[in-house]
């Protein structure tokens, strides 16, 4: 056994001496290049920065240039004026000719992007939409089919084919004239809000609409038109849920059917134990597609929106 390390010994000498030599190696590559110069007499000579004997102080040593004088910057505005650090400011000129607040328009700005998503979802025909696309699903039981990614953006579509005419308008008597400059800020929004009050009340029920006067401190309005728009958006989001669980529901009566029929047929045969969604669940999508349901499903939101 004695004689078998001897060469396990010298194998790990051998690699100690070969690490030592490559780390010795590793260190003189990584140090500077001006710490592996070996500095020369002229090289000391020429760098060092004591003035010989009977050299002035303004002259310059041997081999090393003497450093130029500093050139004062030049003053736009006249001798002894610092320049002060450069600056950049954004102003927004008004309809008055003065000019807006940069931080308040940024802020406005900013809450005006937060706000308008939820506001045009609210204001338009996605919430019915959006909640009897749901419905639709859930009355097939598949609870994950079509995907969600899919009904948010058919609603989507489908509410900018229902919302055309309106955005249309709105387009026309606000949107353009604001970017012409024929018109002010309040009364593009007050121009660009009237078609969506519009639509609103033409879909609103007087009944949600008469809740939210009596909940307000606000005086009882002549006519629709004066109705505020704070207590308009909140009744008209109401109705919109009334009307979506409606259709909801006669959609889901079809289907309802199946599962009472195949639940007794089941019992009667003494199959307790199967579940009755795994035998009814083929048959809905029968029925579904026999009677072209998702055409029928749109037809009946695109029709329910009188306009």
């Amino acid at each position: 056994m004695t004689g078998l390390h001897h060469p396990f010994r010298r194998m790990l000498a051998a690699t100690a001496v070969m690490l030592t030599i490559l780390s010795a190696a590793v260190l003189l590559d990584a140090a500077p290049a001006s710490a592996q110069q070996i500095p020369t007499p002229s090289t000391v000579a020429a760098l060092d920065p004591t003035p010989s004997a009977g050299a002035t102080p303004g002259s310059a040593v041997t081999g090393v240039p003497a450093p130029a004088a500093p050139t004062p910057p030049n003053s736009p505005t006249g001798a002894g004026t610092t320049p002060g650090p450069a600056s950049l400011t954004l102003q927004l000129p008004t309809e008055t000719g003065g000019v807006t607040s940069q931080p308040l328009t940024i802020v406005l700005l900013l809450t005006l992007i937060a706000l308008a998503p939820s506001m045009l979802l609210l204001m338009t025909s996605f919430t019915r939409i959006a909640i009897v696309l749901t419905l639709t699903r859930n009355a097939l039981s598949l609870p994950s089919t079509p995907p969600n990614a899919v009904l948010v953006g058919l609603s989507l579509f489908l509410t900018l084919f229902i919302m055309g005419p309106v955005l249309s308008q709105a387009n026309e008597e606000a949107l353009q004239p604001y970017l012409k400059g024929e018109i002010t800020q309040e009364q593009a929004f007050q121009e660009g809000i009237e078609p969506f009050r519009d639509f609103m009340l033409s879909q609103v029920r007087e009944s949600d609409l008469e809740l939210f006067m009596s909940l307000s401190s606000d005086e009882r309005p002549a006519n629709a038109s004066e109705v505020p728009t704070t207590v308009l958006v909140p009744a008209y989001v109401i109705s919109e849920l009334r009307a979506a669980f409606l259709l909801g529901f006669v959609i889901f009566i079809p289907f309802l059917v199946i599962d009472i029929v195949v639940s007794s047929t089941l019992m009667s045969m003494g199959m307790v134990m199967l579940p009755p969604v795994a035998i009814s669940l083929p048959f809905k999508l029968l029925l579904f597609v026999v009677v072209d349901g998702w055409q029928l499903t749109v037809g009946t939101l695109v029709a329910s929106f009188r306009t």
